[in-house]
């Protein structure tokens, strides 16, 4: 019984694959047939990391004295008004933008020239659990914290940056055609101008069809980095850096589903 629970989690391609073969039933094979295509579409995993984005972002940005750790406009934001006040007691957003790009870059360098993309998505997608990982050990271990700009608070704040730059450059790398997992501003106005289009039927049918596709993969992003803060804020509320264990589950599920991605489906 622990074996057929744990095996689609773990291997889904080899369970779907073997569950093919049940010719037998028709009602099995409808089961698979379904399943296999809910797995394998291509919304799943981008909505997947963008439930994770909103999670981490509002949790941080409760716990850890308004850093955002996935939204780094937000600390553009911060640093810029710091500038313009000479005010610059927060620590976090200061580092947070440069810790973002050496971490994307370094990722970029890592992976960026393995033309073996699905292997390349299997490691970026462990590393981001890994960082998410070490984000809750950490901030469940010494947190909550008074003190944001504490060694500890900003060592929980940067490897959470550092999860989300991992998780930007993957999207950007090894998951081609998808839209973005953590700019809800650019999917926002993606998917109006696409349901636009749609509405009025504006262009070519080819048109139309591309802006439908956009639309069905950029409509499940922006409903899970919305539900993913409203879960983060939820939980962080009641159980403070604990909530960090919602968005490493969604992260832990997210390496099976790569597996599943379709890349010439992008």
């Amino acid at each position: 019984m622990l074996i057929q629970i744990v095996a689609p989690i773990m291997r889904p391609q080899r369970w779907l694959d073997a569950r093919s073969d049940c010719g037998q039933s028709n009602a099995c094979l409808h089961r698979v047939t379904k399943w296999r295509t809910l797995l394998r579409a291509n919304w799943l995993l981008p909505a997947v990391l963008s439930t994770t984005a909103g999670a981490v972002d509002v949790i941080g940005f409760l716990a850890l004295g308004g850093l955002f750790t996935a939204h780094i406009t937000g600390n553009l934001v911060v640093l810029a008004a710091h500038y313009v006040t000479g005010d610059f007691s927060q620590v976090g957003p200061l580092l947070s933008v440069p810790v973002f790009v050496a971490v994307l870059g370094a990722v970029t360098v890592a992976f960026g020239a393995d033309h073996k993309t699905r292997a390349s998505r299997r490691k970026m997608l462990v590393l981001h659990a890994a960082l998410l990982a070490a984000v809750l050990g950490l901030g469940a271990e010494f947190g909550p914290f008074s003190d944001a700009d504490g060694a500890a608070a900003l060592l929980v704040g940067m490897l959470g940056v550092a999860a989300m730059a991992t998780q930007n450059a993957l999207v950007k790398l090894v998951l081609p055609g998808s839209p973005s997992t953590a700019v809800l501003t650019t999917n926002t106005t993606q998917l109006t101008l696409d349901l636009a289009t749609l509405v009025r039927r504006l262009g070519q049918p080819e048109e139309l069809a591309r802006a439908r596709r956009r639309a069905s993969l950029t409509f499940p992003c922006v409903v899970g980095f919305l539900a993913g803060c409203a879960a983060g804020a939820f939980l962080e509320i009641h159980l403070h850096l604990w909530a960090l264990a919602l968005p490493l589950i969604l992260a832990v599920l997210a390496i099976p589903l790569g597996e599943l991605w379709s890349d010439a489906g992008s």
